[in-house]
């Protein structure tokens, strides 16, 4: 297999690796790397028995996440180290080898680490913790009347309604970021069945005003990657948030809710869930990549700091 920009037709092979070499970070499924290509555009190789996933990016191509399969980090640098310019989104708990390779530099990614959160919390919020998201859902409730739906393929065309209704009320065509997720819900939803997804909306006088979509990631924790409640309903997103932990996740006992970006806003609603852990993630810059902009120092991990935790 050569070097080849990740297509549907790979859909079977890359599962295959995730199913033999089960992930922990929210961009190893085929969904996300599939769903967010035309922002990200994804390729992939087989090296040394392994799955090794790239994405194209602003500074360059860079190894995307850990290899799916036995191959090191340090092979993989060592074979493709001079077409790429480093790693992103990659595990921090994986890495190894890399004092064996000078001038490589590590800087710790907050932003994109993942929310891991326990379903039995998010399905019932129970305890102080908790007390704000119930009022929040009982207020909804009452105001009115909600129905839980699990997504099947003939709602399909309805959830997608309801996102173009959502981004015109948040003004998508406005913001880059906003215009990528749409056209990366677009394509989760159009092969909705196809991947073998599960996902459920609420309705509210009959019309779609919010849903959300998962997957397995690995054989205990659910991958939550989209989710979404027109914003004048108060109160909706906590109640698809919770509908979906209880109706949608009882084969899981966690689930990955994915990153906060650096948003402020979205970090204290991730962080106002109490996640169970974080699964922390580093950017890996190799020697003489350029394009790279200032590296701010507090961000910069020495690689025996890595190694020692």
């Amino acid at each position: 297999m050569t070097l080849h920009p990740l297509a549907l037709d790979d859909r079977l092979l890359v599962n295959e690796y995730l199913r033999r070499f089960p992930p922990q970070t929210s961009e190893l499924t085929f969904t996300n790397l599939y769903a967010w290509r035309r922002t990200r555009p994804i390729l992939i190789d087989i090296f040394k028995e392994s799955l090794v996933i790239f994405a194209e990016t602003r500074t360059g191509r860079v190894l995307l996440g850990k290899p799916v399969g036995p191959v090191s980090l340090v092979d993989v640098i060592s074979e493709y180290g001079s077409e790429i310019t480093g790693a992103e989104r990659y595990p921090k708990a994986n890495i190894e080898g890399l004092q064996l390779l000078p001038g490589v530099m590590v800087l710790e990614d907050r932003d994109n680490a993942d929310y891991v959160y326990r379903c039995e919390d998010l399905a019932g919020l129970a305890g102080r913790n908790y007390t704000k998201k119930r009022n929040h859902i009982h207020q909804c409730q009452a105001a009115y009347p909600c129905q839980y739906e699990p997504i099947t393929p003939e709602i399909i065309s309805q959830c997608l309604a309801m996102q173009d209704r959502w981004c015109a009320a948040r003004d998508c065509k406005a913001e880059p970021g906003l215009c990528g997720e749409y056209q990366a819900i677009e394509e989760t939803l159009l092969h909705y069945q196809e991947f073998g997804l599960t996902g459920c909306a609420i309705r509210i006088d009959g019309t779609i005003e919010a849903f959300t979509i998962g997957e397995a990631l690995n054989p205990t924790t659910a991958v939550c990657h989209f989710e979404k409640a027109m914003p004048r309903f108060q109160g909706l997103g906590q109640m698809i948030n919770q509908c979906f932990a209880e109706n949608n996740l009882t084969g899981f006992s966690h689930v990955n809710r994915e990153q906060d970006l650096g948003i402020p806003g979205l970090r204290q609603s991730k962080e106002s869930y109490y996640p169970d852990y974080l699964v922390e993630k580093v950017r890996i810059i190799l020697p003489g990549a350029g394009g790279q902009g200032p590296v701010d120092p507090q961000r910069r991990l020495p690689i025996e700091k890595i190694h020692a935790n």
